[in-house]
């Protein structure tokens, strides 16, 4: 997934001070469609003990693809699991819930902390299976072009790992050919 983060605090484990139902956050889900789309939801969970409960699950998915939503990033936990995975919708979370608990927003649109990531709300995120990392703006265009050079490179050096020509001495020619991609500017957790 490759979105722009929709950032916000969350707790679970106790009760909202007004007693709202959380998922009847209007000012959050109209924050949500102001930042450009495609979108991750981007979900600091700050209770001591994090998730507690699942703040995202099937009904906040749902609303989340009608908003351009494409996925979301949690030190919480979240829940709905198959449901969620049958609706196309990327989850990338510290644990797994059962329950929603007494999930609630308590602020959005602030700078974020997942897993020592710094997100801030408008930030260029990409996750996969590997986990999620941020993307500078300013290079954000170049990225296609680069990962279609690094991975032409790899697969240059694992078909040559498994050919009759390999040796100690090439694989280090190649490995210093290849060094310049350690130095690239993003973060990632």
């Amino acid at each position: 997934m490759v979105g722009y983060a929709a950032t916000a605090r969350i707790r679970t484990d106790s009760a909202p001070m007004d007693r709202r139902c959380y998922y009847d956050r209007m000012d959050w889900w109209r924050y949500v469609a102001s930042v450009p789309g495609p979108r991750v939801m981007v979900l600091e969970d700050m209770d001591h003990h994090t998730g507690v409960g699942a703040f995202v699950g099937e009904i906040h998915a749902a609303i989340g693809l009608a908003l351009n939503c494409i996925g979301c990033v949690t030190n919480g936990a979240v829940r709905d699991l198959n449901q969620v995975r049958a609706l196309g919708f990327a989850l990338f979370a510290g644990s797994v819930s059962v329950s929603h608990s007494y999930a609630h927003i308590i602020e959005f649109g602030e700078p974020v902390e997942i897993g020592g990531l710094k997100i801030q709300s408008g930030d260029l995120i990409h996750g996969d299976l590997n986990g999620v990392q941020t993307i500078p703006l300013p290079i954000g265009g170049a990225i296609a072009a680069e990962v279609s050079n690094v991975l032409a490179e790899e697969r240059e050096l694992i078909d040559f790992c498994s050919s009759p020509d390999f040796s100690l001495d090439e694989l280090a020619n190649r490995l210093q050919k290849n060094a310049a991609h350690c130095d690239l500017p993003w973060r990632g957790l």
